[in-house]
């Protein structure tokens, strides 16, 4: 039995990724320092607690284990965040990275699935976004993940690694059986945030720019279920494990949402109104991202299977009631 340690599997896309990979024939060792992640969404295989600021962490797992590949999930994720504090999302993102490559080499482990971000593109010329469009981050958070896969080619021309660097859109929903979700603090994502003002948690949603070029006035968006990512994670694996080539997937349904469709399926979902408050745009949000999957699609045999917004929203609520 191959074992695969999944760093971050304490996470909202690690989690269901974890269960995923153990449920289909892998051991798996989930590595999380639990600063964001969460003891209770690693339920399946082995759990090692550690920190991938720590040579010495990693230097422990890596010899308690014999691993086959990595899948890597362990990434400060909120956009805002890194540009306040950029110095936090270079030293996690990338340093900590860099730790982690390191460790692999080190103990002769060349497989290497990356969680990465279209964020890596920038704001689009035009739409859908494919692997061949330029990269051009507008962020810090998306710089980091721009040099993760950059740091990848280098030590895969130096040292041998294969790596499927895996470019998500907005990952949303929620594991179908319950067993896994969202526990983010803070929540930044808009269906939790719409689920949460049905649910009285929250007095309203605030909408941000209501004035894009888009059907509606407000941002438009490539929500793909969360175990949809999981299962091309499973198959980027498999696809290395075949000799396949280094590169880069994009992750998406191939068709956008407006900020209000959401809200107004997560109504229609939850059978609550959902107060909703409009506010000035975000610097730097483009007016819509969505993903041509084609090369996925292609090459990994991936093709989502819940790609209704309304079944990722009805996920997504079952999972908010529960938690």
């Amino acid at each position: 039995m191959k074992t695969i340690l999944v760093v971050g599997g304490a996470g909202f896309i690690g989690s269901h990724t974890n269960k995923l990979l153990s449920r289909s024939g892998y051991k798996t060792v989930v590595f999380d320092n639990l600063s964001t992640g969460h003891r209770c969404l690693a339920r399946w295989g082995e759990f090692f607690k550690g920190d991938l600021t720590s040579p010495a962490d990693l230097a422990r797992c890596f010899k308690k284990y014999h691993f086959d590949a990595v899948m890597h999930f362990a990434a400060y994720t909120y956009v805002g965040e890194s540009v306040s504090d950029p110095a936090k999302y270079y030293r996690n993102n990338v340093v900590n990275t860099l730790n982690l490559l390191d460790a692999m080499r080190e103990n002769r482990v060349k497989k290497l699935v990356f969680s990465s971000s279209c964020a890596v593109y920038g704001v689009p010329a035009s739409l859908p976004m494919r692997e061949t469009f330029p990269f051009s981050p507008v962020n810090p958070y998306g710089r980091t993940k721009l040099m993760m896969e950059q740091i990848m080619a280098d030590y895969a021309a130096a040292y041998g690694l294969k790596y499927s660097a895996l470019r998500y859109f907005n990952a949303a929903g929620a594991d179908p059986d319950g067993e896994a979700g969202e526990l983010h603090d803070p929540e930044t994502h808009l269906i939790p945030l719409a689920l949460d003002a049905a649910a009285g948690k929250r007095k309203d949603i605030k909408v941000f720019g209501g004035d894009y070029k888009t059907p509606d006035g407000t941002c438009v968006r490539d929500y793909v279920h969360v175990a949809d990512l999981a299962s091309a994670h499973l198959l980027a694996l498999r696809y290395l494990e075949r000799g396949g080539t280094n590169g880069g997937f994009n992750l998406g349904n191939g068709k956008g949402f407006s900020v209000l469709q959401v809200i107004k399926t997560a109504e229609k979902v939850s059978g609550k109104k959902i107060a909703v408050k409009m506010v000035p745009r975000r610097s730097g949000d483009p007016a819509a991202l969505v993903a041509s999957s084609a090369r996925a699609h292609r090459i990994l045999g991936w093709k989502p299977q819940y790609s209704s917004l309304e079944t990722i929203i009805a996920h997504a609520w079952q999972w908010q009631r529960k938690s």
